[in-house]
């Protein structure tokens, strides 16, 4: 810890959560926080909790907690809003004003401030690193990596085919790392589930993979969705590749892909369809929004 303290010199530290109904482990992370790295140091400099609409109590215990709260659409409110995690996320750049952004999912049990340390040595250990992934063990149930099941059905080989660079990465989608303000607001957000693949991708194309590190976290435990959702998980993930390859100029498309995804379950007739968008919409890099960065929190 003073060896950050030293390196952290004049830089400024803002950790956000991302935060929709985790009313039963925000608060936990928030104490934890404050407690260790503003109370009784001073690495972290600004504690904001995104509330992504949520219904239950989320908001008022990381007030109570001690975390300066702002709703996501009182965020650049001239915008129409948009949903999902990487619309938090995009917001959070105008809303905070910390050099480096440190982001941690707020479902986590059994958080330790060692993640967020463990986000910013390499940031402050070297000016070339621009922006940090954590990697951990993700139990699920009594396999001790069972968990990332998207990444490595979806993910890593999404990585592998067309971005071997980036095959390095233990945990591609991980919700927990870390970057510079002056590289983080110059690259798109997916607003939906895409959002860590494309940020990975994104930055390799701006800053090189030199500029890029992981940092083994040990062992993250969450709550865990189900198959079905995984699904609408993943679809966003194809996407977000999709529009990167095309980007990029790696493959030339010759049709739109739908935006839909048909799933089945069960009935007492037979297996019934459930048909929803899966649309993965997208914000341009914060740096082009007019009054940015003299917004919220500015």
């Amino acid at each position: 810890m003073p060896w950050l303290l030293e390196a952290k010199g004049d830089t400024t530290v803002s950790v956000v959560l991302p935060a929709r109904d985790e009313a039963e482990t925000v608060g936990e992370i928030v104490t934890a926080i404050r407690r260790d790295l503003m109370e009784a140091v001073p690495l972290v400099d600004e504690l904001v909790v995104i509330d992504s609409r949520s219904v239950d109590d989320t908001a008022v215990r990381a007030a109570r907690a001690g975390a300066r709260v702002i709703a996501q659409d009182d965020i650049l409110p001239d915008l129409k809003p948009m949903d999902g995690k990487g619309e938090a996320l995009w917001k959070s750049l105008a809303a905070t004003s910390g050099d480096l952004l440190v982001f941690i999912d707020a479902d986590l049990r059994e958080f330790r401030t060692s993640f967020v340390t463990g986000l910013l040595g390499p940031l402050f250990a070297d000016p070339v690193v621009a922006y940090v992934k954590g990697c951990y063990d993700r139990p699920l149930q009594n396999v001790q990596s069972g968990g990332g099941r998207v990444t490595e059905l979806v993910a890593r080989p999404l990585l592998n085919l067309h971005w071997p660079l980036l095959a390095g990465f233990v945990q591609p989608l991980a919700g927990e790392y870390a970057g510079r303000r002056s590289v983080l607001e110059r690259v798109p957000f997916v607003t939906g589930y895409g959002v860590e693949l494309g940020l990975l991708i994104d930055l390799l194309d701006l800053a090189g993979l030199d500029a890029l590190a992981q940092v083994d976290l040990g062992r993250r435990v969450h709550s865990h969705q189900s198959t079905e959702a995984l699904g609408g998980m993943a679809s966003q993930i194809l996407q977000t590749s999709w529009s990167r390859l095309e980007r990029q100029n790696m493959m030339v498309s010759l049709h739109t892909p739908s935006l839909r995804l048909a799933q089945f379950r069960r009935g007492a007739t037979g297996h019934h369809a459930t048909v929803r968008d899966v649309a993965v919409a997208e914000r341009p890099p914060m740096i082009t929004i007019p009054g940015y960065p003299a917004a919220l929190g500015r």
